[in-house]
């Protein structure tokens, strides 16, 4: 399971700056003028070729008492329960505050593992930086520049140096591991107990009955699973309306912890956004998928064909994915939920031999060559499988810089039927040679 990293500070001191830097995207929004993250925020980081978590918080008042902030502080507080380490940030630019000795009161008492790190020190001398930080008693502080990336590489090596890792052999599966996910209250835990053919976790019609990720082990019709129970995804809104009562990173976990992720939507609700940002994180998280429309039960024709156009619509980019109608309550329609599950799993587990998808390349590229970039055509020679869970092709030839996104969407459906990967996201990755000729047209 990947370790978790989470930001801590006041306001406007850099953590969304950091944030993105660690990210390598534009998630988090930055501007000059504090309180602008509520909710946490999270993605995805990498030391070398290790993987983490990284959670960006609210500007931390532990002193509030009510209101928005009080519920920043509360969200702060559970991200740093959940966290494998936390980065306390500061400010160079405006020295040690009260608030900051706040902050660090508080964390001290939390046993998490604590490093502290000086942001804005770009262009200052590194003892002027953080000789005012020392007195925190939270080790040695570290200067850094979220903004120009100063220090920050040698600062994530530090923090992660003492943590371990899961290694990849270890967590490739034997048997499938199915994470249930969903919003709050569509039947997620009611869908567990069905799978597992008894009452094994809690099922109650209130909103955040599950607060953590449960996993349970299981056998069915002489195969082995371990289904995993996490906590609903609330969507991020107003933090002063919407009170979590449950952990995101844990349920984030666990879909990376799992082959196949199962989401649960409710069918007597419209598809909503949030649904939607669900199963983007779970086709970023390159888990095989099967969605599962609950409540199907009672509903007539009508409703049925409206929540039909509504996935349709909502949820396109799931096309590669088996949706199933099925009512957890009831047990109906779970046996067949077992199989895309076991279709899903076989896919994204699967082994592509080169010959094989070196002639599924040709055929393609006969069929539908790339277009033409400027003089240059790209030319895709062959190609091998680079990893599983999922499938990654990785194809080689010259000029593949050129390639168009639409191409690269070409392939992935004509490899998706060519080799039938029902249920899973697929990953296509160029490399391409140098040309030889290159430095000689360029005058060298």
């Amino acid at each position: 399971m990947k370790p978790t990293l989470v930001l801590v500070g006041r306001p406007n001191v850099g953590k969304s700056t950091l944030f993105n830097r660690l990210t390598k995207t534009r998630d988090a929004i930055v501007a000059d003028m504090p309180g602008l993250t509520r909710d946490r925020h999270y993605g995805h980081g990498r030391v070398g070729e290790k993987p983490f978590l990284v959670v960006d918080t609210g500007g931390f008042e532990p002193v509030a008492k009510e209101g928005i902030l009080f519920e920043m502080a509360r969200q702060t507080r559970q991200a740093i329960d959940e966290a494998d380490a936390v980065l306390f940030l500061v400010d160079a630019r405006q020295g040690l505050t009260p608030h900051d000795r706040i902050i660090a009161g508080q964390l001290r008492k939390t046993g998490r593992p604590l490093w502290l790190a000086v942001n804005k020190a770009e262009g200052m001398k590194s003892t002027a930086a953080v000789s005012d930080f020392h007195e925190l008693g939270i080790g040695e502080p570290l200067p850094i520049s979220a903004a120009h990336g100063e220090n920050v590489r040698e600062l994530v090596d530090l923090i992660f140096a003492d943590i371990a890792f899961a290694d990849d052999a270890e967590e490739a599966a034997h048997h499938p591991k199915l994470a249930v996910v969903g919003r709050p209250n569509v039947g997620k835990s009611t869908l567990v107990n069905s799978l597992l053919g008894e009452e094994r976790v809690i099922a109650f019609g209130e909103p955040g009955t599950t607060r953590d990720s449960i996993y349970i082990d299981f056998e069915r019709a002489g195969k082995r699973y371990t289904v995993i129970d996490t906590a609903g995804l609330r969507r991020r809104g107003r933090v002063d309306q919407a009170v979590e009562k449950f952990s995101v990173i844990k349920t984030l976990q666990a879909i990376e912890d799992a082959n196949v992720a199962i989401l649960v939507l409710d069918a007597r609700q419209e598809i909503s956004e949030q649904d939607a940002h669900i199963a983007g994180f779970i086709v970023e998280a390159g888990r095989a998928l099967v969605v599962a429309v609950n409540k199907w039960d009672g509903l007539d024709s009508y409703q049925r064909d409206g929540i039909k156009r509504q996935i349709e619509l909502k949820l396109h980019f799931l096309d590669f994915a088996a949706i199933d109608f099925i009512s957890a309550l009831q047990g109906q329609g779970v046996s067949q939920l077992f199989q895309a599950i076991d279709t899903a799993y076989q896919a994204a587990m699967i082994k592509l031999p080169t010959p094989k998808l070196t002639r599924a390349l040709i055929a393609a590229t006969e069929k539908q060559q790339p277009a033409r970039s400027g003089l240059v055509r790209p030319k895709l020679r062959y190609a091998h499988q680079g990893g599983m869970n999922p499938p990654l092709i990785i194809i080689h030839g010259n000029a593949l810089d050129r390639v168009s996104a639409s191409y690269r969407r070409y392939l992935e459906r004509f490899f998706r039927e060519a080799f039938k990967l029902r249920g899973t996201p697929l990953k296509i990755q160029f490399k391409h040679g140098r040309n030889p000729y290159t430095d000689k047209r360029d005058g060298s």
